[in-house]
């Protein structure tokens, strides 16, 4: 016998752009979605927020943003969601990308960001804040 879905409770709220990065510095893990063969790809990836930047550690070589060809569009996207209540929240955070070329910033950011995976994760992207949205469920 199949069960009738409970209606729910939870509603979604806007957040503020200020509320979103608090969020978003609040957690050490999210996705990244980015053009790979002309085609969107996400993958996990462990950031830091450096002011209003958002900074990502990945492999040399990930495609994540193309070389000496200017500014690639990235998607940043972190939550903290709770199944058993509906409860929880989601930022996004798209804007322009680029590597970082100065060798001091680089090792600042290798200092400041362990990667998760074992392999080696030598580049440093860095995400301009240029479009931060996100909810909150809530009861």
């Amino acid at each position: 016998m199949k069960s009738e879905p409970v209606a729910s409770t939870t509603r979604m709220i806007e957040l503020s752009r200020e509320e979103c990065l608090a969020l978003l510095a609040s957690v050490p893990v999210g996705r990244v979605c980015f053009t790979l063969k002309a085609l969107p790809a996400i993958r996990p990836a462990n950031h830091l927020l450096d002011g209003e930047t958002v900074v990502i550690r990945t492999g040399t070589g990930s495609g994540l943003v193309r070389r000496g060809e200017g500014q690639d569009i990235l998607v940043y996207e972190a939550d903290e969601l709770d199944p058993s209540t509906r409860t929880g929240w989601s930022v996004m955070v798209t804007g322009r990308a680029g590597l970082v070329t100065s060798p001091q910033e680089a090792v600042r950011y290798r200092d400041l960001l362990i990667p998760w995976a074992g392999e080696d994760l030598d580049e440093i992207i860095r995400l301009q804040t240029d479009l931060v949205t996100g909810y909150r469920l809530t009861r």
